[in-house]
């Protein structure tokens, strides 16, 4: 068995190989009670303080099933175009790990509630690619390990572990896909734009915010290569938690580098789990999993099966939202953008925040253009998301209402959007404090009008000799002597009917 820590250029691996990849998503739902007990799920407790007998494994402790989690299960499973059981029961996984009080979890294992769908992924240039859905299932989130001492936060050279219990028995989807083949040298960009999409389905369908920084979303990437030609898949690693959308991408490209390195040196993949290093790009073995792990399934005794009504997954799908892909594209048609410019909204995170703000008032273009260009550009410098700074759509839809009304210029409302982010008070707020107002008094503007051209001889004769174009020095001293609060459009007419010469 050869170990290797080289790479080969991602080209010449797949001039060799044939990528094959499984992605394992686990999506914490927003339900307001654990998946088997009533201990309240709100993240920043204090550790250990949302637990109770059930969820730590009591003896004599029963379990009941949150009606909303198999909900919000049904509903993940529809979107995905899957067929929903009849009937189906949770299962017990058992296995030791201090972050499990029960020592099992309680999961589902060969009956699943959802099997057999697809999801339809867009990547950036527009192609779309199908990954098929092997089944979605529930089960219940582990506790947090937080290993101390150490140089890495990992086991290895801590000097002791603390518990914190509030998380284990949260509900979880788990949505696992069939061997995704035939992606080639895009394998890495489908495995980031599955997971993509799958983030935005999960939240048009509100049952969790599916925050990858926050942990409520996580992918395990499993990948192999095979030899061009060869049928049977090659041995897998798999890279666990990986929490973003960038980190998916980059694992995958990375495994596929190691694993050709490893092979064309005569080697033999490790099955084995491996970790994710986000400051390197690089991954890590974990744990070594030469064989099948054998964990005891067997059906949980202490729960009935869910057996969910024809009637009622009938209902929950004529609820369901238009698939994001559907409304992307029905959004491009109407806004009139193009395949990239849709992509790059969708990255941002700007997409309901334009709708929002189109539903405020604004037309698309300018909702689009304060999104995409001031407070984009606001929320890269503070590095928090879009949807996290302290504007609403309704604010920007006001912004755009006083620019279209001419109260503001393009100058001022990036001042007045600076204002309100920065906690200043509403857009007309920010304009009375800070004396943002449009210069729209003609004798004031006259009077400026008067006074550049008298400071600029020169320019203005170059202007009345046809060098239209020259106007803009003049329309520049102009707005710099109102301090940008003059409508640079009306002081064009007016230094143009001022010399004499027709715009």
């Amino acid at each position: 068995m050869t170990v290797t820590n080289d790479l080969v250029s991602y080209e010449d691996a797949l001039a060799s190989y044939d990528p094959v990849m499984g992605l394992e998503v686990h999506v914490e739902l927003g339900t307001k009670t654990k998946m088997f007990c009533g201990c309240s799920t709100e993240l920043g407790a204090e550790p250990n303080s949302q637990t109770c007998p059930t969820c730590l494994g009591m003896p004599g402790a029963l379990p009941v099933v949150n009606a909303i989690g198999v909900e919000s299960a049904i509903k993940i499973g529809l979107a995905l175009h899957c067929e929903i059981a009849e009937w189906c029961r949770f299962a017990r996984k058992n296995y030791f790990y201090p972050d499990m009080p029960k020592n099992f979890q309680t999961s589902q294992y060969d009956e699943p509630i959802a099997f057999n769908g697809y999801l339809d992924v867009q990547l950036d240039d527009g192609e779309v690619f199908r990954v098929e859905i092997e089944r979605a299932h529930m089960e219940e989130d582990t506790g947090k390990s937080l290993h101390v001492g150490g140089a890495t936060g990992r086991i290895h050279g801590a000097s002791h572990s603390l518990l914190d219990y509030n998380r284990a028995g949260i509900p979880l989807i788990e949505i696992v896909t069939k061997p995704i083949e035939g992606a080639g040298e895009r394998a890495p960009e489908v495995a980031k734009a599955y997971v993509a999409e799958l983030r935005e389905l999960i939240k048009a369908l509100g049952v969790s915010e599916a925050r990858m920084e926050q942990g409520q979303m996580r992918c395990d990437v499993n990948l192999s290569l095979r030899p061009h030609g060869r049928e049977k898949f090659g041995t897998r690693s798999e890279t666990k938690n990986v929490n973003s959308l960038r980190s998916v991408e980059r694992a995958a490209r990375f495994e596929i580098q190691r694993h050709a390195a490893v092979l064309d040196d005569g080697g033999t993949i490790i099955q084995e789990t491996r970790h994710f290093h986000e400051d390197t790009g690089s991954t890590t073995s974990g744990r070594v999993k030469e064989e099948a792990e054998d964990y005891r399934y067997f059906p949980e005794p202490d729960l009935v099966p869910v057996a969910p009504s024809r009637e009622w997954v009938e209902e929950l799908r004529a609820g369901l939202p238009e698939q994001p892909l559907a409304r992307r594209n029905r959004l491009r048609e109407e806004w009139g953008v193009g395949a990239h410019d849709m992509q790059s909204m969708l990255n941002a995170g700007a997409i309901d925040l334009i709708v929002a703000t189109i539903a405020a008032g604004a037309d698309a273009a300018s909702a689009r253009k304060w999104w995409m260009g001031e407070l984009a550009r606001a929320a890269n410098e503070s590095g928090v998301s879009l949807d996290a700074l302290a504007i609403t759509p309704e604010q920007v839809a006001r912004v755009a209402a006083l620019v279209a009304e001419g109260a503001l210029n393009d100058k001022l409302a990036r001042q007045v959007i600076d204002g309100v982010v920065k906690g200043e008070g509403t857009p007309d707020e920010v304009v009375e404090k800070r004396g943002l107002k449009v210069v729209s008094d003609e004798g004031a503007l006259t009077a400026a009008v008067d006074e550049a051209i008298a400071g600029n001889p020169g320019v203005a004769e170059k202007i009345r000799g046809g060098k239209v174009a020259a106007v803009g020095a003049l329309v520049g001293a102009v707005m710099k002597a109102t301090r940008g609060q003059a409508d640079a459009a009306r002081v064009k007419e007016l230094i143009l009917e001022k010399l004499g010469v027709e715009g």
